[in-house]
């Protein structure tokens, strides 16, 4: 199977409070305010999840999304809380900056197996590695973790089907990727069934426009679940993009875009701070904080 050029683009997370979501992105981990965008009503892709109200994603990580694997924190109003699911088994980052930066906040940190484990407000779970990243302009975020009840049927899905090539393996887990230079996917081997409950998210990739419909047949040939067909969707002030949401079971989604123009920053060098969202939009009525 030939290589497909792909990048990893970014993981959603559903969050609760966003105040409390930005002490931890921010102060603890280190990440930076991409952008955000507010939304009057529910994503036909149900980019917010099956919620038909008024939402707000924000986009965090150590870097440009052009160039750097980021979270996209996904806020309902009047949502406070999801029921945490299985599935996603958490983010492994490589830096020496966060353990310190939490042992001064006194946020909690729980000693692993080969590293740290740090568990955002919602339940996350951030395994921190301390040691510094290689190259200085590498991405800290080394991977994200799936957990799979057939871990050899899941690898073949993702290899033959998507055409991601394999990083690393062991006897519990495999790690592929579409670049060895960015931030791989890690499938690991459960015992116990998925329940990915209210929580639950979405990895996307960024594949060249031309691949998109092929690698949509190709899943559909493999008897794989298509969400929702090749959509185009369009933001206001940015380029329209192609987007296909896959499915390896219920409810877990995996984004396929058409790459080109996707990739929206912030006025000003992408400096606004989560703190400072209340100031610039209007109050909803249902909004406690």
């Amino acid at each position: 199977m030939a290589a497909l050029s792909g990048r990893a683009l970014h993981y959603v997370l559903k969050i609760g409070d966003r105040a409390k979501n930005a002490f931890f992105f921010r102060q603890i981990l280190g990440m930076k305010v991409l952008r955000h965008e507010e939304f009057k009503e529910g994503c036909e892709a149900e980019c917010n999840g099956p919620y038909d109200n008024r939402w707000s994603k924000t986009m965090v990580g150590y870097g440009p999304e052009s160039s750097h694997f980021v979270i996209e924190l996904t806020y309902n109003y009047g949502v406070t809380s999801y029921e945490m699911g299985n599935d996603f088994g958490g983010v492994t980052i490589h830096s020496t900056e966060i353990l310190p930066r939490a042992a001064q906040h006194s946020y909690p940190i729980e000693k692993t197996e080969g590293g740290h484990l740090l568990t955002s407000p919602d339940g996350y779970k951030f395994h921190v590695i301390d040691q510094a990243v290689t190259e200085a302009d590498a991405d800290p975020v080394q991977s994200v973790e799936l957990r799979v009840t057939n871990l050899a049927a899941s690898r073949q899905y993702w290899e033959q089907v998507l055409r991601m090539q394999p990083l690393a393996e062991n006897k519990q887990s495999v790690w592929l990727t579409y670049d060895f230079k960015q931030a791989s996917l890690q499938l690991t081997q459960t015992p116990d069934p998925i329940n990915r409950a209210k929580a639950y998210g979405r990895i996307a990739f960024a594949v060249p426009a031309a691949t998109q419909q092929p690698l949509h047949e190709a899943v559909v040939a493999a008897g794989g679940t298509v969400l929702k067909s090749p959509i185009t969707l369009e933001t206001p002030g940015k380029p329209r993009r192609d987007s296909a949401y896959l499915g390896r079971s219920r409810r877990s989604r995996d984004l396929l875009r058409g790459r080109g123009g996707i990739l929206a920053a912030l006025p000003g060098g992408a400096r606004w701070a989560i703190s400072d969202w209340k100031s610039t939009l209007p109050r909803i009525p249902f909004q406690s904080k």
